[in-house]
């Protein structure tokens, strides 16, 4: 039995590691379990919500991911610790070791030595396994370190996104005319859209979890919000001032480069960039911005 549980245990800590890896320092498809975690706590927030999400969803999920991280990771290491009790370990006065040889035992050493506590009343005394134990400790720094650079990380990229939808609604809410976006100011305006929508593009690719995040002021919610966009773009197309017909071009590719990556990472429809726009936006319990639809328009340069 030593090496099957020693052997599982390497296996779920090395699934972890690797999970973190791609979830917080090279974000892929790959990072799995947290995107399964968010994900699953984000559809039972819509069940539970009725057509929206519980706003909470977001960060119940964060505190879920790095719960199994640890968890996951402590369970790793007792598997690897259980089979050498109690034989490889020293137990302070008052304890039994055959009593405190168990599974629970060994799950209690590990969760103290990730979390750095090193009580002491348990101790491994075998020369490997005096140098594996401040290895998980290290990996509990490591677990410790990776979840304040994943909340440094992920909120600032929340705030970048909930400014570009209010910068829209403040747009939308001003009954920009044709007129008027075709000018000088107009272009400048269109260009400031499409750069943050280049950031907010980058940050559901290093930040995928933050998709995951309701936002329930409609005027800081990005779902409700780009249709209108899309609009701008089919709106400043046809203008005479040629800034502003490139400013529209760009504003347009911006839209659709944001599209495939919420319809390659999220929601998987193939379709077009406004289908794909009202499927993110009835995910979030949304389907047009707070005004009601703008007016009819294409959708975009050719």
């Amino acid at each position: 039995m030593t090496w099957p549980s020693m052997l599982a245990g390497a296996a779920l800590v090395l699934f972890v590691l690797r999970d973190v890896f791609h979830t917080l320092w090279h974000p892929t498809r790959h990072g799995g379990l947290s995107r399964l975690v968010m994900m699953t706590i984000w559809r039972l927030s819509t069940r539970l919500g009725g057509r929206r999400p519980v706003g909470l969803a977001g960060p119940v999920g964060m505190v879920t991911v790095v719960a199994v991280w640890a968890l996951t990771v402590a369970m790793g290491w007792a598997l690897i610790y259980w089979p050498h009790m109690p034989e490889d370990f020293s137990y302070t006065a008052g304890l039994d070791p055959d009593e405190h040889a168990g599974p629970i035992d060994a799950l209690y050493i590990s969760l103290v030595t990730l979390a750095t506590l090193g009580l002491g009343d348990i101790a491994p005394t075998s020369g490997w396994l005096r140098v594996l134990a401040p290895i998980e400790a290290l990996v509990g720094f490591v677990l410790l370190s990776a979840t304040v650079a994943w909340l440094l990380g992920i909120y600032p990229a929340l705030a970048r996104r909930r400014a570009l939808a209010l910068r829209l609604s403040h747009v939308r809410r001003s009954r920009a005319t044709a007129k008027a976006l075709d000018s000088d100011g107009g272009a400048a305006l269109l260009d400031g859209l499409a750069s943050a929508l280049s950031t907010i593009t980058v940050d559901f690719l290093q930040y995928a979890e933050s998709y995951y995040f309701y936002d329930g002021d409609e005027n800081t919610a990005l779902p409700g919000q780009l249709d209108y966009a899309v609009h701008l773009t089919a709106q400043a197309s046809g203008a005479g001032h040629p800034d502003v017909r490139l400013s529209a071009s760009v504003l347009h590719t911006a839209l659709e480069d944001l599209a495939t990556v919420l319809d390659e990472r999220f929601l998987r429809t193939g379709a077009t960039t406004e289908h794909v726009f009202a499927a993110y936006a009835e995910d979030h319990g949304r389907t047009r911005g707070p005004d009601g639809p703008p007016p009819a328009g294409g959708s975009g340069p050719s």
